[in-house]
């Protein structure tokens, strides 16, 4: 018996207990980007203050740092955008994309006009 509890136990103590590799909750059910896959940036922004992401469908943000945004979430996600931070020298951070607030940075180069709508997908808010 205590074999197969410790056993138990010791599995238990193995799971992974943090948000990777699972499903999050939607923050929309639309976005608005340059392509049908999203895959064009629509503008380049610069980060206007610090972000500390709540979840793993954010990204963390310095201020000063370019963002690529890809997407423009739609109806009660319109407050998030979806992109990918660049440092200031290239390479020196590992490209990653998610969501952050519209709210922490300013549009500097307009390139692509958001004009198509898209539904996003379970895919658009999985954290890996």
């Amino acid at each position: 018996m205590d074999c197969k509890l410790w056993l138990a136990f010791s599995v238990w103590l193995l799971l992974p207990t943090s948000e990777a590799g699972r499903q999050m909750p939607k923050l929309s059910e639309k976005k608005l980007c340059a392509d049908s896959e999203c895959s064009n940036a629509i503008l380049i922004a610069r980060a206007v203050q610090d972000y500390y992401p709540g979840d793993c469908r954010f990204i963390p943000i310095r201020q000063g740092q370019l963002i690529y945004v890809y997407a423009m979430l739609r109806d009660r996600g319109n407050l998030f955008w979806a992109g990918s931070v660049q440092d200031s020298y290239y390479g020196q951070q590992e490209a990653r994309i998610g969501h952050f607030p519209s709210s922490v940075v300013e549009e500097t180069h307009p390139l692509m006009p958001a004009s198509t709508e898209v539904e996003t997908t379970n895919w658009d808010f999985y954290c890996n």
